[in-house]
């Protein structure tokens, strides 16, 4: 009897934490097909960067909306048709290869059209997650320590899986398989009952996409932590995601070696597994605010060691101690996040908190792929890698940081 009801209590808990598994798996397998089929088409790394950036800047505008849409619609209902959307969208580049043909305008628009329906997804699955962690009888920090490490697990399946998929069937194929997890992220969340989860209470509603989202900027913004986080995010977001959505695919398309590429992202995200496991317990013991000042000195430090393009076994290294350190960021945030925002508002929280970061993702890729056909790889990544090490430097003068210990 005790283990059944022990069984009924985590099933929520485990069923949102499948359904992000399989989303992220999903997002993992795209970030290294999609520029591999633009850079097998031109060789251009600003054409790979320009399609970075139409699936990023989607982003923005889609994640600013989502907690709206969100704290409007319901979290289960949201979750549910951003992966019907998203499967179907990933699914029309293999189609339209097979019938029309793919030009690099066509794939930057699937690409745009793909990633704007997955900011509702993930935002609705983290507003889900209190009330799965409150019906598991869980700490925060346990959970959140638990969700972001199944996160890494996906990136860490993902690109691995990618890479040899491209291999092996090519890259417009290895499309059909994030269809597939979508697919089944959607099946996945069709199974939660949860409290909280459905169509919200008319009088808790925003009363319309514009007036909610704009009520979450402002809540956002008058937070001094979270408003600290999201700029930080923002930095960092532009600085580091070129590296694995631009310049490292570039890097390895000059070797002719995809699965190495693959193996990175892996390394990566095997060392944000570990990380963000072992939060829940370094939570106890050791402040915040210090595991964040950690996460971003080390990420600019291991940033320049790459920039130096060492022998495989180096980047490998850097890349696991990049994702070791990194790994308890996602939680920290969540926490901030769930401890400073109201139930009815928690949609929006975690959707503005998400646009930040992807509003500079953007003008990042845009200056990385010119900058490399102009400079070249070894200086785009010390450009890229060195102000990093400047923002670690200002964030240990940032005071608000320490309410993350409040």
């Amino acid at each position: 009897m005790t283990t059944a009801t022990t069984t009924g209590r985590l099933t929520p808990f485990l069923l949102v934490n499948l359904a992000t598994l399989l989303s992220a798996t999903g997002n993992g397998i795209t970030i290294v097909a999609l520029p591999w089929l633009v850079l097998q088409q031109t060789g251009r790394a600003t054409d790979a960067a320009i399609v970075a950036g139409a699936a990023t800047l989607p982003l923005l505008l889609s994640s600013l909306f989502s907690g709206t849409v969100v704290d409007r619609f319901g979290r289960k209902p949201t979750s549910l048709v951003s992966d019907l959307l998203s499967a179907l969208s990933v699914a029309l580049i293999p189609i339209s290869a097979a019938t029309v043909g793919l030009s690099l305008p066509l794939i930057a628009a699937l690409a745009a059209l793909g990633a704007a329906f997955d900011p509702a997804g993930i935002s609705a699955r983290e507003a889900m997650l209190p009330a799965a962690t409150k019906a598991a009888g869980w700490r925060l920090d346990r959970a959140n320590s638990l969700y972001e490490a199944n996160y890494n697990v996906a990136y860490l399946i993902g690109p691995g899986v990618g890479g040899v998929l491209i291999a092996t069937v090519g890259p417009v194929n290895t499309l059909w398989v994030t269809a597939v997890c979508f697919g089944g992220s959607l099946a996945t969340i069709a199974f939660l009952h949860l409290d909280g989860a459905g169509v919200p209470d008319h009088d808790t509603r925003p009363s319309s996409m514009w007036s909610g989202t704009l009520e979450g900027l402002k809540f956002v913004w008058r937070n001094r932590l979270l408003r600290t986080l999201a700029l930080v995010d923002m930095a960092l977001v532009a600085l580091y995601m070129p590296v694995e959505s631009v310049l490292f695919p570039v890097h390895f398309t000059e070797l002719g070696q995809p699965a190495q590429l693959g193996w990175v992202l892996m390394a990566m995200s095997i060392g944000g597994v570990a990380g963000a496991l072992a939060y829940g317990s370094l939570a106890v013991r050791v402040s915040r605010r210090t595991m964040m000042l950690v996460a971003v000195a080390v990420l600019g430090l291991c940033m320049v060691g790459m920039a130096f393009l060492p022998p495989l076994w180096v980047t490998l290294t850097l890349a696991v101690l990049i994702g070791l350190v990194y790994g308890p960021v996602g939680p920290i945030a969540n926490y901030a996040m769930q401890t400073r925002s109201p139930e009815h508002m928690r949609g929006r929280v975690v959707g503005v908190m998400t646009s930040t970061a992807y509003a500079a993702g953007p003008l990042g890729y845009l200056l990385a792929g010119p900058m490399i056909d102009a400079v070249g790889l070894r200086a785009t990544f010390f450009a890229l890698a060195l102000p990093v090490c400047v923002l670690a430097l200002v964030c240990v003068a940032l005071p608000s940081l320490r309410q993350l210990d409040d």
